[in-house]
């Protein structure tokens, strides 16, 4: 079985009788196995990548990577109905939080803090709570915000709220009214940035963070038109949902069009469309159920490659289905984009042949199928799908 260098010592962090507990689904039991993989005990945090390539030392690690990805990865676990005792949420937590003031973090980093301390009623440190504080007060520096920046603030700011932490409250209503006088297009998607040459030029991402922060403000301040943008932002993301269920990569959000649906990112699929359309299902927006199901299948086998995105021996998963001529850069995209975009050409999947997998696993993937299924028992169908009860229970015989 595949594994890394440390796969004796990571038994110390998550041991295998702890995740086998029947209150989690084989899914969630899935991710938590594939996330001792990703552990590293040297540094305290899950990894940034953990190669699928078979080399002999997986997990790969950039620092402020790890950070963001180990609190996306907690965030996940605060909607389990049990987290492994010997996960030490706390300390992860404390040591974590702490490092984002001192490595090269992207602001949305701080937004995940606040989103994660909240959910695990957490407190975080004050010299974060200072530097989130001076970012927030700093009105000029928010032109700079990109989409995913702005939508985890606020959803951090919103967490924080819900934690009966009122002073975030006058910084969520002040994101929330940039969110829509500049983010917010007349197609109905996100605008990737206030301004600039980009900004027309969104990704999934983008749509996903920014329509998961209308939902969270919308339902805490009762606010129908933020509501209403969501359930705009999701209806058009449906509509332009792939055949065979792929969440398109690359959208021109000003004419509300599919620009590259490469590459298909699993972690879209299983984790970032289902967080934004449980809350679409809430407000009984039409179809977002079935797309949520179609798009989870993509992973199971039911795509392009007739391949199953996942690896069972390490339970982890591929990260994406990609154009087999950029997995090395993404210039051609760029410029196909604004191709597209320029001649208003509609983009489609292409030749399966010409299609390849991208060899890796990111931990904070993992993190997001624990957020989008820790709680649900309504999809039994995915979350019971025999591929994660099997992979689990070999697990637990060859250990």
């Amino acid at each position: 079985m595949n594994s890394s260098p440390n796969a004796e010592s990571l038994a110390n962090v998550v041991r295998l009788d702890d995740i086998q507990r029947p209150a989690n689904s084989p899914l969630v039991n899935y991710a938590l196995s594939g996330l001792r993989r990703c552990w590293m005990l040297e540094h305290g945090r899950w990894s940034h990548i953990y190669h699928l390539d078979g080399r002999s030392e997986p997990n790969q690690s950039i620092p402020h990577s790890d950070v963001f990805y180990t609190l996306n990865v907690l965030l996940g676990l605060s909607r389990l109905k049990v987290i492994p005792d010997s996960i030490d949420v706390r300390g992860i937590f404390a040591r974590n939080v702490s490092q984002l003031t001192m490595l090269p973090v992207a602001k949305y980093a701080y937004g995940m803090a606040l989103w994660s301390g909240a959910e695990l009623q957490l407190d975080i440190p004050g010299h974060v709570v200072d530097r989130i504080d001076g970012l927030l007060s700093d009105r000029k520096s928010w032109r700079d915000l990109r989409a995913q920046d702005l939508g985890m603030l606020l959803t951090g700011a919103v967490a924080q709220v819900r934690a009966d932490e009122k002073r975030w409250l006058p910084f969520a209503h002040m994101l929330f009214v940039a969110l829509t006088e500049r983010y917010h297009s007349t197609s109905g998607l996100f605008y990737n940035a206030a301004t600039g040459l980009r900004r027309r030029f969104s990704s999934f991402a983008s749509q996903t963070y920014l329509t998961l922060a209308c939902y969270h403000y919308g339902e805490l301040t009762r606010n129908l038109h933020a509501l209403g943008m969501a359930k705009e932002c999701t209806r058009r993301l449906i509509e332009l949902q792939g055949p065979q269920g792929e969440w398109p990569w690359f959208y021109d959000a000003l004419q509300g069009r599919v620009l590259d649906f490469y590459e298909v990112y699993s972690v879209h699929q299983y984790g970032m469309a289902p967080a934004f359309l449980e809350c679409a299902e809430r407000h009984d927006v039409r179809g977002a159920r079935n797309a949520l199901i179609k798009g989870f299948k993509w992973v199971l086998g039911h795509n392009q490659l007739r391949k199953s995105m996942l690896v069972p021996g390490v339970q982890l998963s591929f990260r994406s289905q990609v154009r087999s001529a950029e997995l090395h850069t993404n210039k051609r995209r760029a410029l196909r984009a604004i191709g597209n975009s320029i001649l208003r050409r509609d983009e489609h999947l292409i030749d399966p042949a010409g299609v390849g997998l991208r060899l890796e696993c990111r931990s904070y993937e993992l993190g997001w199928i624990l957020w989008s299924f820790g709680k649900r028992s309504d999809l039994l169908e995915l979350t019971h799908d025999r591929a994660f009860a099997d992979a689990t229970r070999d697990t637990c015989l060859n250990s």
